[in-house]
């Protein structure tokens, strides 16, 4: 016996980190970087087609039935991430990232203009893609510019990482003068098509900000907890009613339900009651605040396993609270059949 509901989505993953989980390597987000940095050399199209398809079968096991890839290896690696998530059945929107000085060569373009060819041969072949400058250490002022516009001229969904960790706000206050969504506002980034991936470390202006602009926040809390990043401002978030979906990013764990159950924990834990956020809210984030982010109408449906031992006991009436504060993803039936 079963019960559909509107399938997950996961607005922010790079699947490629998956191999990295269970590793140690650093003893801070700037440490483990040197070591994701390492693993990102070494990828081919090839190693994208088989073991992001692997990935993405056990993402659509859990109950997600689309991702937003953010992805910053190459224009070879993407159409092979496109193949991988046709062949795994789960509906890929290639987050396409910009990446003008830092991090590895094959991570970064010659000119926004050589960004935007990219960008627009992928389009040309019928892909899914959104614009990712990949954060403002980055993409300089006159890139983030030039992307914001285009972005808003094509209708396109834009996704950034800001204020993930206090060294990064530091760095954007030393070079600009103005922490990290104030110089996204200044620099016209922000938008209703706007997500704002992690913002642990936002101000309750850069916060405000985000609220003028009808942008949302895509909270990552697994990754979050294994990169030491801290915790999203949950309270902060939910008196401005700002729109809200989860990703797994480094896919340390590839669960929609954990995210979720993390997300309202950390609420609690900050303000000391439960009930933080509704259950109907958080499966609103999982779902249509994740469609939204990405650009998507709507996603397959996925199927509860009503018979599932997680449910075993628990009223009808009780069913969605269960599924998200006592289940895993394994409690959807036929998850992992490509469709």
């Amino acid at each position: 016996m079963g019960l559909a509901i509107p399938g997950f989505v996961n607005a922010h993953s790079h699947t490629f980190q998956r191999a990295l989980r269970g590793r140690s390597e650093g003893e801070d987000f700037w440490g483990w970087r040197d070591a994701m940095f390492a693993e990102a050399a070494r990828i081919t199209p090839e190693r994208v087609r088989d073991e992001y398809a692997a990935t993405y079968r056990e993402m659509r096991t859990a109950g997600y039935v689309a991702v937003g890839e953010f992805h910053y290896l190459g224009p070879a690696e993407a159409r092979a991430a496109l193949a991988a998530g046709g062949e795994a059945g789960v509906q890929v929107v290639v987050l396409y990232t910009a990446y003008a000085r830092g991090g590895l060569l094959r991570f970064r373009q010659e000119s926004v203009t050589a960004f935007l060819r990219e960008v627009e041969a992928l389009r040309s072949e019928g892909a899914s893609v959104g614009l990712a400058p990949h954060s403002v250490r980055a993409c300089p002022p006159e890139w983030l510019a030039e992307i914001g516009r285009y972005a808003s001229e094509e209708d396109l969904v834009l996704h950034v990482h800001a204020d993930e960790q206090p060294r990064e706000i530091e760095e954007c206050l030393a070079e600009h003068g103005v922490r990290p969504i104030e110089l996204l506002a200044r620099c016209g980034c922000l938008g209703p098509r706007t997500t704002i991936v992690h913002a642990t470390h936002a101000s309750e202006a850069e916060l405000d900000l985000l609220a003028d602009a009808g942008a949302r926040v895509c909270v990552c809390p697994t990754t979050e907890a294994s990169l030491g990043d801290g915790f999203v401002p949950v309270a902060e978030l939910c008196a401005r009613d700002l729109g809200v979906c989860i990703g797994s990013d480094s896919n340390v764990r590839i669960d929609p339900l954990e995210e979720l159950r993390e997300l309202e924990g950390i609420g609690r834990r900050q303000q000391g009651r439960r009930n933080v956020i509704s259950t109907s809210a958080l499966l609103c984030f999982g779902s249509d605040e994740g469609c939204a982010a990405l650009g998507l109408d709507g996603v397959a449906d996925v199927e509860i396993d009503l018979a599932h031992p997680s449910l075993r006991g628990v009223d009808e009436a009780d069913v969605f609270h269960a599924l998200v504060f006592g289940c895993s993803g394994d409690v959807f039936a036929g998850a992992g059949t490509a469709q």
